[in-house]
């Protein structure tokens, strides 16, 4: 039985990896730490676990890893210490604010001889497992270029301040699509182009909303990428992860989120969206789990996470300076 504790509830995703948590038969959460007193007692009552009021309290207890779901700044700083703590870890995205912070994140973890994996659930989608599967099949040829989206609704709070989050929209969702592409396609992004500003929230957020993306991978790779906080409080759903590869071989549309059924309820007023088939969350959480028990990294690494931020930081660059920027070691 893996023992996992969860840092900080101040990422919705929290609730979801708790829940898969609950579900897992060889997994038990075993305790909640959160800053916010109210939040994480509420959690850990709904989670039916152990509140921990300090972080060194939870550390020090007989788990053996840990979740942080924290504000993205604060991801280093919880890192390094569950490292110090010897705990295996898995933290969301993006991973870090910074590259140098991503690369402290790794070097920590390798030191410490703990494994460290980044919270990219997407991997998980079963659309996208097969479109990773067709494309490195040979199916649709050599891929040429893709099209992607990662629209959602604002997050508002913690997410829209610079300073928690070190950025926007392009932040919050450009890392997910980064990280889908590296892992089907098997190439390191070269250089990124990017535009961004605030065009949808004016008046209520000061961060970027939409930025929009073009990006080189090896081999010439040509990508676009929109992302967003477009979507509006009546929408079914928080947002969506679409590709469009275009390949020699053929094209191929893949809609990460559309195992769905349209659901139009007097209760809620506007139209949902029942999902169906598997749970991303519970995939990657299952994975996090058996690489404890493994004594290895979590299938989706902090050097992918890093890799992630690396096209991130590289994009916000572009907008400051107005030219293309190179990503990479």
């Amino acid at each position: 039985m893996a023992k996992i504790g969860i840092l900080s509830f101040a990422h919705m995703h929290a609730y979801g990896y708790a829940s898969s948590l609950n579900s897992l038969p060889g997994a038990e959460l075993a305790g909640i730490w959160d800053d916010d007193l109210e939040r994480g007692e509420a959690a850990a009552k709904q989670f039916k676990t152990r509140f921990f009021s300090k972080m060194d309290a939870l550390l020090e207890s007989d788990i053996d890893g840990v979740i942080i779901t924290s504000e993205n700044i604060r991801h280093r700083a919880m890192v390094e210490r569950a490292a110090a703590a010897g705990k295996w870890i898995l933290c969301e995205k993006p991973l870090a604010t910074t590259v140098e912070d991503a690369k402290a994140m790794v070097q920590a973890c390798k030191k410490a001889k703990v494994g460290f994996g980044t919270a990219f659930p997407c991997r998980y989608s079963p659309p996208l497992m097969v479109a990773m599967q067709q494309i490195q099949s040979g199916a649709f040829g050599e891929i040429y270029a893709a099209s992607c989206t990662n629209h959602g609704s604002s997050p508002g709070g913690w997410f829209a301040q610079d300073k928690l989050a070190g950025g926007g929209a392009t932040m919050d969702h450009t890392v997910h699509v980064a990280d889908l592409l590296r892992w089907i396609l098997k190439k390191e992004f070269t250089k990124v182009y990017c535009e961004l500003g605030n065009q949808l929230h004016k008046g209520s957020l000061k961060t970027d909303d939409v930025g929009s993306l073009h990006l080189e991978m090896e081999g010439g790779v040509q990508i676009s990428h929109v992302a967003s906080w477009s979507r509006p409080k009546s929408f079914p759903t928080w947002g969506d992860v679409t590709i469009q590869f275009i390949g020699s071989k053929g094209v191929l549309d893949v809609d990460a989120f559309n195992q769905k059924i349209n659901v139009y309820s007097d209760a809620a007023m506007k139209a949902e969206w029942a999902h169906y088939g598997g749970n991303p969350d519970t995939g990657l959480v299952t994975d996090f789990v058996q690489s404890i028990h493994e004594r290895r990294d979590p299938s989706i690494t902090g050097i992918d996470g890093l890799r992630a931020v690396e096209v991130t930081v590289a994009a916000y660059q572009s907008h400051k300076t107005g030219k293309t920027v190179k990503i990479g070691r």
